[in-house]
C-alpha cells in the first residue's frame, strides 16, 4: 500500500501516472486491493464514520472523482490538484484490452447491455464473467463463496457496482478471501455504459466544464442533493481542520 497524503483525513492520489502504476503493479504481481473513487458523498460519510475511514484509507489507492473536491483541496495547499474520474479510468482501462475483467453488481439488464457495448470496445469482453448479487446488507453476503467464484476465473480487475459507500464496505471485506485481483467500486459507471436505464452520464459539454455533479443533481435530485448538502454543511469544518495541518 503506498502512502499517499492525506486530504481531509483520506488517502488520495492526485498524479494519475503514479495511480495507474500502483494498480498495474498490483496486478502484475498478483497482489489483491482494491481501489475506491472517493467523492463527496463517501467523503462526508467518513469524516462521520471511523469505520468507514478505516476502509478508504485501507485501500490500494484512491483516485479524487470530483472536480470541486479536487479544485477546493487545490486551493487550500495551493498546488494545481485535478480530479481522476472513475467513470474515465474505467473506460481507459476497458480500451487498453489487455486484462481479464470481472464485472459484479447490479442488475442483469444492466450488465447485458454493458457486456454488449463493452465487447464493441474489446471484443474479449464478450466472454468474460458479468454477475449479479442477491439484494442483502453488506454484511449478509456469502463472501467465501462470492471469491470462489472470481478466484476460479482468475481476473486481473473486478469491477464492484453496488453504490457508495456499500461497495466500498462489500470490498474491504471480500479482500481477504481473494487470491489475486484489484477492485474497483465506481458504481453508477455499469449504468453509464450499458445504454439502458434512467442512470446516464453528463453530457460532453458539461463535462468539459466540470459540471457532472450538476448533472447528476438534476438527474437523481432524491438521491444526490441531500448527499451534496451533507458535505457542504461538513465542508467550513474540514476546510478549517485542513488548513491548520499546513499551519
Amino acid at each position: 500500500m503506498s502512502e499517499e497524503k492525506r486530504y481531509f483525513n483520506v488517502r488520495l492520489e492526485f498524479d494519475k501516472e503514479k495511480l495507474d502504476k500502483t494498480i498495474f503493479d498490483a496486478i502484475e504481481s498478483g497482489k489483491v486491493g482494491y481501489v475506491c473513487s472517493v467523492e463527496s458523498n463517501n467523503l462526508t460519510v467518513a469524516n462521520k464514520n471511523p469505520e468507514f475511514l478505516k476502509v478508504l484509507n485501507g485501500a490500494l489507492v484512491n483516485n479524487c472523482d470530483g472536480s470541486v473536491l479536487a479544485k477546493i483541496l487545490g486551493r487550500i495547499h495551493h498546488e494545481p490538484l485535478d480530479s481522476y474520474i472513475g467513470a474515465d479510468i474505467f473506460i481507459k482501462y476497458v480500451k487498453m484490452s489487455k486484462f481479464r475483467q470481472f464485472f459484479l453488481g447490479n442488475t442483469p439488464e444492466v450488465l447485458a447491455g454493458l457486456r454488449e457495448n463493452l465487447s464493441k470496445i474489446d471484443p474479449k469482453i464478450k466472454d468474460m464473467r458479468f454477475e449479479t448479487l442477491p439484494f442483502c446488507k453488506v454484511e449478509e453476503f456469502d463472501y467465501e463463496g462470492i471469491a470462489q467464484m472470481i478466484n476460479e476465473d482468475n481476473p486481473d480487475i473486478i469491477w464492484v457496482s453496488l453504490g457508495a459507500p456499500k461497495q466500498e464496505i462489500f470490498m474491504s471485506l471480500l479482500q481477504p478471501h481473494l487470491k489475486r485481483g484489484v477492485m474497483f467500486g465506481f458504481g453508477a459507471i455499469f449504468n453509464f455504459n450499458a445504454g439502458v436505464g434512467e442512470v446516464k452520464r453528463a453530457p460532453q459539454w458539461m463535462l468539459n466544464l466540470r459540471l457532472e455533479w450538476l448533472h447528476r443533481a438534476f438527474e437523481q435530485p432524491q438521491k444526490n442533493v441531500p448527499r451534496y448538502w451533507n458535505f457542504i454543511k461538513i465542508l467550513p469544518r474540514l476546510i478549517r481542520e485542513e488548513r491548520k495541518k499546513i499551519l
